[in-house]
């Protein structure tokens, strides 16, 4: 996130709130009081129903297409006047994908990031999202194989092979258990950065009830995703 957001007061008049969104080169700024508490957004949308409410070259009325309700803010001019609010927020521990289905639910392009006394202390955009995805392939492999395999699944490590090609994740070696490809691929999906999971796994016991009446005996495993199926 961006821990030092650009800000307004409530007061703000119309033209300064526009200001302050071109020398900073943002699209919408939080609205805050005096102890940095949320009182809501705003963004290009909102500051636009002003322009769309004015009438065209040919004296038509303006703001046809405006959804209702939306016409006030074309009369406001102040922050408070046009922002928009309740605002849907996010807080500091909030996992990547959890901010990310939220922004995809409710159809935002940002989150203001709130502490536990209802604080802003940080924003966080779709582009601060996605800057997981540029992490580095090598880091990204070596928390595989420490967090995932040898942390959470007790797998040798010496058993396992781990390749991670611009984020895509190839799992090679062999576990002792076949239920256990399932779950790490779930893991592994859930390393940031991670773009694809690719399991090619061998196991040395088949607990999963799946493999045609083998229950034991070494066999292999094809996973794209968290599916897996077995190769004969």
């Amino acid at each position: 996130m961006t821990r030092t957001p650009v800000t307004v007061a409530p007061d703000v008049p119309f033209k300064v709130v526009v200001a302050v969104l071109a020398e900073h080169g943002v699209t919408a700024v939080p609205v805050v009081d005096a102890e940095r508490r949320l009182l809501g957004i705003v963004s290009e949308a909102d500051l636009m129903v002003k322009e769309s409410l004015r009438p065209g070259p040919d004296t038509a009325p303006g703001g046809l297409y405006l959804r209702p309700g939306e016409r006030w803010k074309g009369r406001g001019e102040t922050a408070a006047a046009v922002m928009s609010s309740p605002v849907f927020t996010a807080r500091p521990e909030m996992a990547v994908p959890e901010a990310a289905r939220v922004m995809e639910r409710h159809h935002v392009k940002r989150l203001p990031v709130l502490d536990d006394d209802g604080r802003l202390v940080g924003i966080v955009s779709r582009a601060d999202l996605l800057r997981v995805f540029l992490r580095d392939d090598e880091a990204i492999a070596a928390e595989i194989l420490q967090g995932v395999f040898i942390d959470a699944l007790w797998a040798d490590p010496a058993m396992v092979h781990v390749d991670v090609r611009d984020g895509v994740v190839t799992l090679g070696g062999r576990l002792q258990r076949r239920s256990i490809i399932a779950v790490a691929v779930r893991l592994c999906e859930a390393v940031d950065g991670v773009v694809a999971v690719h399991a090619h796994l061998e196991w040395a016991h088949d607990d999963t009830g799946l493999g045609a009446g083998v229950s034991e005996g070494p066999g292999s495993a094809h996973a794209t995703g968290s599916r897996a199926t077995r190769r004969r």
